[in-house]
Parts: structure tokens; sequence; C-alpha cells
């Protein structure tokens, strides 16, 4: 439970005391919040360094049944999903005390907000049997600042990048203003003055540098940020939490090469590239980390779990592939449908069960992991449940999940009927069990249904235009919600709700329509890049693309790979298209044997002069010799040259990429595939 129980207005009240102490001690009270089973909780406030059950200790509270053992006693203790204010104590200035948490089921689940003086100083959540956390008895000092996230993701598109970060103000006087400072690769500051803040003491606020970041080439930067000057002081009392650095990786977009696939006459080959040989089950989605690992989702059983494999360098002689599976997947990844990466490197799945517990009750839903090796699939610690970073319990039955940004996901929820916006927030750390900053938003009334628990409804958000386009299996089609609009409402009574939310709503008034309607049996797999659309037909094996820019759809071209069984589809960094067979236990790559941009080649014109193909594989061509022709990476330095009536320029060795050709003077970019 992330509960934070201090506002922007509490901080008015933080100048007044609730009891004098006596002179070298401080007034401290702890705030204590349960969950759904306050009465699992049991713990004692002593000083740093005694044990539970201590004749030092200063204060116990809880279900004394439960006691230093962490048994599993219900008989007595606090309320569930609630607060209770235990103090006050003159604690003695600059000492160190230990809050010793016990939990008798093992999960954790209580909160403790440590309040020195006024201060709501500390938050501690427990997430296990038994922990112990140690606070000082500091006040806050007048002036400090942190730098808390970088928001910014790891991975991001070229153009301008809005360099953003979440600070916290660890002083007790409210910031007003602020310098907000960058430098990529140590080079030169870039400083912006930020007044009108009013950032209250002990609370976050999210900034954004007012001049873009504009990187010269695709690569990888280190980026410096760093606060300064607070309130036109240049005193902070710790400085050393001023700054963070990140490593940013800026991409290339995945270029579209739809019409390589719609193309009359054009051959493909079907590149399997892991199969059961692979440790592929059942694999019923997959999709690429923003680092260009490929993963894949297997279906596993309700009672083991699923599993993930996760394939590097994939498609090349370098290929490897790793199959992991959490300790704790028969809960968090029971039957997964789905899987969907973040821009931040964390993903989710979708779990197509109606009890996580698999005991009959409604209880289960999305959950998020990391991807970080030293994270995923490994023992989080004694206490904690898996390798998971949170879990939302309000979707049975969700057949399918995308990725907005950061920690926000949207899922097709078969039980309910509706699709659902879940914000995990501020996950709760490996193994935890918090959750209640999620937030969930329902968008009902589309008449949705799938065909049945096995066959799974894939989304997909168009991130420029904000569709988010879904598989509707049930009723053969395939829709779209703008997630601009509408008009949010306290979610009813009768909603599914399993678990303490920091927010849950309806969404009314929004806007949604039909994309396809026709030419569809099994629809399951989705993916969109542009104005193309591409949708999987599970019962035929059929893959078929679709321009969007009239409503309904029109059907541009059909892939018949006549292996049914097909779900989940996408569209990989060079822009080819793979898919995971979950009757055959592998996943495909499907290679163009002629690759066409959905650029017109008319827009690729240089001094008159057109080059084509783009993509290209092996050779560019041009309509007019040239006098010269120079290719350059995106870094600027020359890679080919030639002169003296040039009318093709053979690029077969150059690796793929995107690359700069200079015709006669004048610059132009291509992709090399």
């Amino acid at each position: 439970m992330k509960k934070l129980y201090f506002t922007v207005g509490l901080s008015i009240l933080y100048f007044f005391a609730f009891a004098q102490c006596p002179t070298g001690q401080t007034e401290v009270t702890i705030d204590v919040g349960t969950d759904n089973w306050g009465e699992e909780i049991y713990w004692e406030l002593a000083l740093t360094g005694n044990t539970c059950g201590s004749i030092a200790t200063i204060f116990s509270g809880g279900n004394t049944g439960v006691g230093c053992n962490a048994v599993n006693n219900t008989s007595a203790g606090y309320a569930d999903n609630t607060v209770i204010y235990e103090g006050p104590w003159c604690l003695t200035d600059g000492a160190s005390y230990d809050i010793i948490s016990r939990d008798g089921y093992g999960d954790g689940g209580a909160n403790f907000v440590t309040n020195i003086g006024s201060w709501p100083m500390y938050n501690f959540t427990a997430g296990s049997a038994s922990e112990t956390f140690t606070f000082s008895v500091v006040p806050p000092p007048a002036i400090d600042g942190a730098m808390l996230q970088i928001k910014t993701p790891s991975y991001i598109l070229a153009g301008n990048i809005s360099l953003e970060a979440k600070i916290k103000n660890l002083g007790s006087s409210t910031i007003n203003s602020i310098d907000f400072n960058y430098t990529v690769n140590g080079g030169a500051t870039i400083v912006q003055n930020l007044s009108g803040l009013n950032i209250y003491a002990l609370t976050s606020y999210d900034l954004t540098h007012p001049t873009a970041w504009i990187p010269a080439a695709t690569g990888v930067y280190s980026v410096e940020l760093w606060i300064s000057n607070i309130n036109g002081q240049g005193v902070d009392a710790v400085p050393s939490n001023d700054n963070l650095i990140k490593t940013i990786n800026v991409k290339d977009p995945i270029p579209n090469i739809i019409p390589s696939y719609t193309l009359v006459n054009n051959t493909f080959t079907y590149d399997v590239i892991v199969n059961s040989s692979n440790q592929i089950n059942q694999p019923r989605d997959l999709d690429f980390h923003p680092n260009g690992d490929l993963w894949v989702i297997n279906t596993g059983t309700e009672n083991s779990g699923g599993s993930t494999v996760k394939v590097t360098n994939p498609a090349m002689t370098s290929q490897s592939s790793l199959w992991e599976q959490d300790g704790n997947a028969w809960h968090f990844m029971s039957l997964p449908s789905a899987i969907a990466f973040s821009d931040n490197g964390n993903f989710a799945t979708s779990t197509s069960v109606l009890d996580a517990n698999h005991g009959g009750n409604q209880f289960t839903g999305p959950t998020l992991w990391s991807s970080d090796p030293l994270i995923y699939a490994k023992d989080a610690g004694p206490g904690t449940n898996g390798s998971h970073l949170d879990m939302l319990h309000a979707s049975p039955y969700s057949m399918g999940i995308a990725s907005e940004k950061d920690n926000i996901f949207w899922v097709y929820d078969d039980y309910s009927n509706d699709i659902v916006r879940y914000d995990f927030a501020e996950d709760h750390g490996p193994g935890n069990s918090d959750h209640d900053d999620g937030e969930l938003i329902r968008y009902q009334g589309m008449g949705l249904s799938a065909i049945n628990h096995t066959i799974v409804n894939h989304l997909v958000l168009d991130e420029d235009k904000k569709w988010l386009y879904f598989v509707d299996g049930g009723n053969q089609r395939v829709l779209r919600l703008d997630i601009t609009n509408g008009t949010a409402i306290p979610a009813p009574s009768s909603f599914l709700l399993q678990e303490t939310l920091a927010e849950y709503q309806k969404m009314t008034g929004f806007t949604w329509e039909e994309v396809v309607i026709t030419g569809l049996v099994q629809p399951a797999g989705i993916d969109i890049i542009d104005d193309k659309l591409v949708v999987t037909d599970h019962s035929n094996g059929d893959i078929v693309f679709y321009d969007v820019n009239t409503i309904p759809a029109t059907e541009i071209g059909r892939i018949q790979t006549n292996e049914p069984g097909i779900m989940g589809a996408v569209i990989g960094p060079n822009g080819k298209l793979w898919y995971a067979n979950a009757a055959l236990n592998k996943v495909v790559k499907i290679e163009p044997l002629t690759i066409i941009s959905d650029v017109e080649e008319s827009q690729l014109v240089l001094n008159g002069n057109r080059i084509f193909p783009n993509p290209v594989l092996n050779t560019l061509h041009f309509t007019k010799n040239a006098t010269f022709v120079e290719i350059f990476d995106l870094n600027g330095k020359l890679i080919l040259s030639a002169n003296n009536n040039i009318k093709a320029i053979d690029v077969s060795m150059l690796n793929e990429g995107v690359y700069f050709i200079d015709i006669d003077g004048v610059k132009s970019k291509f992709i090399k595939y």
C-alpha cells in the first residue's frame, strides 16, 4: 500500500505541534495503514538494534496473536483498509529507532508513515512476513530538493526529445522557483529557471525542461539532469541528491513497408525464428523489447502458469534464446494471453483465468514485470511473491493487453465485457503486494465478446493519433476508441472491486467506432503502423491488411499462410512482420522478396533524380545519371562513393539501418534492410 497521507493543503499544518517534549527530544507519531487483512499485522517500536519482543520495546501494536513469530492468527488486531494513528512518543533527537513489522500471512501489507514532529518524514511498506524499518529523529532542513527519477524513456525515437524528471521537496520550505539543468555526453549545460511552482514540503513534482534536446544522430547518450538555485538561494542542505544520470538510446522509427506485403504477385519466405526446440509452447503473443530483443509468451497451464522465451539478436546468425518462468507464475502469469512492452523497459501480461488463486472467485487481472535480467524470474527474497512488480485484480479473463506509456496499459476484459485502462503508477517493487496506488478506468457499452478463453483479443495503440485498436473476436470485428475524450465518473458499486485503489472510474461519452466488420472469422492478433492495420485470423492463418484512412477500413491485401492457429502479430524494428502460431508452437518472420516503402518514391527525389527502391536490399537505382554519389552513416561517416554517369549503386554490403545519400550535393535518408 503506497498510502500518501499528506497533501498539498496539509503543508499548512506542519507548523503546529501536537505536544511539548523535553529539550533534546522530539514528538514522533506513526500512522499505520492496513490492507484487506488488518488482522494479519503486528509491529513494535524499539531503539535500533533491539530484537522483536525485547524488554526495551517502546510500543507494540496490531494483533498480539501474530506476535514476533508471525503466526497466522485472525482473532483480533487492526481493522481492514483503515489508518490507525499511534503515538505520540517523545524520542531522543538524532537517535535511530526501528519499526519491527510482522505479518501472519507472510505477504506484508502494513504501511507506516513516520512523523518527526509534524513532518511525515518516512513512508515504509511491509511486503513480507518479517521486516525492520529504521528511522532517525531528525526534522527536515529548510532547503533540500532531490531528483527522484529521470522520466524520459531509456529508448526513444529521434526528434525533439522532452527531458522530464520527478523531483521531491525534502525540505520544510515551499519551493517556488528552481533552475532545471541538463547536459548530454558532458557537453554544454542547458539551464532554465522555472518559477511559480509551489512545491510544498515533502511532496513530489514533475518537471519538463522547456528546451527540447535534439540529438544529432541515433545512438547511445549519457544525459545528466539536475536542479539548483532553489528559491534563488545557492544553498541546498543535501547537494548529493540534486542530480541523476541516465543512458538514453535514440532510435530511428520503424519503416513502413506494408506495401511489400500487399504487393500483387510478391513472394514471401517464412523464417521460423524459434519453435518447440527453443521451449516455445502454445505461444499466444510476442513483442519486441525497446532494445530489439523479441519476447514470446507461452500459455502453460492454469496451475503452473505461463513462461517467456527471450530471443536475443532475433533472425541473426548470433541469435540465442532463453526460457524463463517466474516462481509464482501460477498466480501472476496464469494462462497468459498477451505481453506488451512499455518504453521504460517494463512489460505487462494479461491472464485469461477467472481466479489467479484457482479457488473460484473473480480475482485476477494484468501483471507488471521488469525485464531486468537481475529481477525478472529471480527470487526477490523471503516472504515475497515471485518477481512481479505489481498486479491489479479487476479483470478476470483478460484476453489482450497493449502499452500506452510508462506503467499504463490497456486490457480487453471479457469478464465485464469492456476495455480497461490500468495505471499501475509506482510499482511496489519485486515480489511485494502494494496495489492501492493503482488507477482504473472502464470503457463500457461496445457490446464486446471474446470467441472463447483460448483465442486472444489483442490490442494496439496508435501513439500518434491516440486511437486504441482492438479485436472483438466474438463479434468477428475490429473496433477502435479515442483515448483523448470522454468524461470520467466514479465507478458504480456493481463494478468488480477486489482491492483498495487510488482511483476507480467509468468513462462516459467517449468516441468509438467499428473499423472492420466483414471478412474475419476468428480475429486474434493486431498491429498498426501509420495508417496500415494488420489483423491475424486464427481460424485459417490469414494475415489481413487494412487502410484505416476511411472507416470502415479498406482491405488492401491478405497473406494466406494456410496455418491455422496464428494469434499475436507484431511489426518488428525493421518493418518486417512476425507472428506466433499457438497450434504449431513456433514464431515466424515473414520476409518479402521485394521491399516497397509506404513512402511514395516521388518523395525521394534529389535534383530531379528519383531514387528507388526505398527501403533497398541490394541496389539503389536512379532515373537520371548522377555526377557523383556519396553514402554516409547517421554519424556522418562516408561509407560509399562513386562518380561519372552513375545510374545505380550497390549497397548490399551495408548493414540494416538508415543512411544518408548525397546525389550531386543534395542529401536525403534511405533505408537498407
